[in-house]
């Protein structure tokens, strides 16, 4: 191991040169021998430190070979492989950005807490929770012997204020709309409260017109064996149905859009209404908040949009005391499903 410090004589005084900054600095002494202990405990005391982690990336190969060459660049590769289609492409999103791009070549037993804080100072509010997973996947996969931060010490994030859209904005949005389809889309999401994929994959086989009822399995949700989410047709949801397609997907040219484009054709022709706060997704809110507010019981209204959690329902109708909306009297809420009474 090459001593990082070395010893020079400039007139009578002795000095000391950094190999790695180039600074020079004196000893403050004209003893050569003194000059030597002092060199000798500086490169002592820089050297240690080294030496420790050297043994320690030595007992580590031992158990694991792999364990001293992994990066993170091994753990986003893990990571972008986990979940289905839509999940894997939005964590590959996730892994391009800058804080993540800042970490991919650094070896996992040489990250350090301050690598961390740099990676979240130069983030977004999402780089938290992410970097959360990532450190939380190496740690449970025995990639790093410990955390490298601790889980006070990570920062706190702020969630977005996300609530439901009003019946006035909903009545805006479709008087700005020129697209017939999109029209009845927001339609459909205002009267079933489906989430903005699971209203565009809707078929002719999630309408049984002799029940008037509508089932549909979640996507979020697949593989869980859960219940469809299931709800009765109302009028107005009627009213709509009857002017979609009568077999195959009610939204030809929807279906075909992923999720990102809805949401970006959604979030510009807000931004041109000035319409803040909003999203597809606020459609879901604003049903659940309707439902209470008309009182309908909570595991009817679970069953209608494909909640399994109460904790979870009760989050998206968090608003309902001080939303009062107009409720379309065409609409028929008050009945569960055939055997979504239970």
């Amino acid at each position: 191991m090459q001593n990082r410090y070395t010893m020079f004589r400039r007139g009578a005084v002795f000095y000391c040169e950094d190999r790695t900054t180039g600074q020079q600095k004196s000893l403050l002494t004209r003893d050569e021998d003194e000059a030597q202990r002092i060199l000798q405990a500086k490169n002592d005391a820089v050297n240690q430190p080294l030496m420790n982690l050297v043994m320690a990336k030595t007992y580590l190969a031992a158990q694991d070979p792999k364990l001293i060459t992994r990066t993170w660049g091994d753990v986003m590769q893990v990571f972008c492989e986990r979940g289905k289609a839509p999940t894997r492409m939005r964590h590959e999103r996730v892994v391009r950005s800058r804080p993540m791009q800042f970490l991919r070549g650094k070896k996992l037993v040489e990250t350090t807490a301050d690598d961390f804080f740099h990676a979240i100072s130069i983030g977004t509010n999402s780089t938290v929770p992410f970097l959360q997973t990532l450190h939380n996947d190496a740690l449970g996969m025995g990639w790093i012997p410990s955390p490298i931060l601790p889980r006070k010490r990570w920062p706190k994030t702020k969630k977005k204020l996300r609530r439901a859209i009003t019946a006035a904005e909903h009545e805006t949005v479709l008087a700005a709309l020129s697209s017939a389809e999109w029209r009845l889309y927001l339609q459909v999401l205002w009267f079933t409260g489906a989430s903005q994929t699971d209203g565009a994959n809707f078929t002719d086989k999630n309408i049984d017109w002799t029940n008037r009822v509508l089932s549909y399995n979640r996507s979020k949700l697949e593989g869980r064996s859960l219940p469809p989410a299931c709800l009765v047709i109302g009028k107005g949801l009627e009213e709509v149905l009857q002017q979609l397609p009568k077999t195959g997907p009610l939204f030809p040219y929807l279906i075909t859009r992923d999720d990102r484009r809805r949401a970006d054709f959604f979030w510009k022709l807000c931004k041109r209404l000035k319409i803040e706060g909003i999203s597809l997704h606020s459609y879901r809110y604003s049903w659940a908040e309707r439902a209470k507010v008309v009182g309908i019981p909570q595991r009817w209204a679970q069953a209608a949009l494909g909640h399994n959690s109460k904790a979870v329902h009760d989050a998206y109708a968090r608003g309902a005391l001080v939303f009062c909306p107009a409720i379309d009297e065409r609409n028929t809420w008050a009945e569960p499903a055939q055997g979504m009474e239970n």
